[in-house]
């Protein structure tokens, strides 16, 4: 499976592209103008922590088109339901993420000896406005980062998972990382476990058939 699929859910056939090869103006359907997603453009694990406060909503909006411009691989996918964006998915080389070694979702980069090897990818984050969750579109999003990374070259997939279970009622707002269970049905199998509530997923791309 590449990226620009059609992926059937259980209430829409959804039309999955990489984002650069959609209008900008989609990808801000998607982000919308309120909440989280508005206040970081998926510029969280991109930007060292002692610089994240100089760099302001706008800044950071204009630094996630910047690199749909360009011709490097990832930064995500966009889906749709027929002609209206409904999710996004980050899905990229895990060295892009300089943040994500230090994060406490990953522990630290002392168990990633390895984390600048440009054949692992990682899956950090879904966005899908309220009105188009839980109709499997973040599963969606999922199954295809998995082909997308594959067709880029990626020998390892990686997700940064939540577990609702661990945590208790968890509001939709929060799972943006994605659920243990997500990832568990897009092939992937949980490696380590930071926290009681995260769970590391990793999926070989080789493993498969690839």
């Amino acid at each position: 499976m590449d990226a620009r699929v059609t992926v059937d859910t259980p209430s829409a056939a959804l039309r999955i592209i990489p984002a650069q090869d959609a209008p900008f103006a989609d990808v801000e359907a998607v982000f919308g103008s309120k909440g989280d997603p508005a206040h970081c453009w998926c510029q969280w694990y991109k930007i060292p922590g002692s610089d994240w406060r100089s760099v302001g909503d706008e800044a950071l909006h204009d630094r996630l088109a910047a690199q749909l411009a360009t011709p490097d691989a990832g930064p995500g996918l966009l889906a749709y339901d027929g002609d209206t964006p409904v999710g996004w998915c980050a899905v990229e080389p895990r060295a892009d993420l300089v943040r994500l070694a230090r994060s406490r979702i990953v522990v630290d980069g002392t168990q990633y000896p390895d984390f600048a090897d440009p054949d692992v990818w990682a899956v950090t984050c879904f966005v899908v406005p309220p009105a188009h969750r839980r109709k499997g579109v973040a599963g969606a999003l999922t199954e295809a980062a998995v082909g997308y990374a594959r067709a880029h070259g990626a020998r390892i997939l990686e997700g940064y998972a939540i577990d609702p279970s661990a945590r208790g009622k968890t509001p939709a707002a929060d799972l943006f990382h994605g659920t243990v269970t997500m990832f568990e049905h897009a092939g992937f199998e949980e490696v380590a476990r930071p926290t009681a509530d995260r769970a590391i997923m990793q999926l070989r791309l080789g493993d498969d058939g690839a």
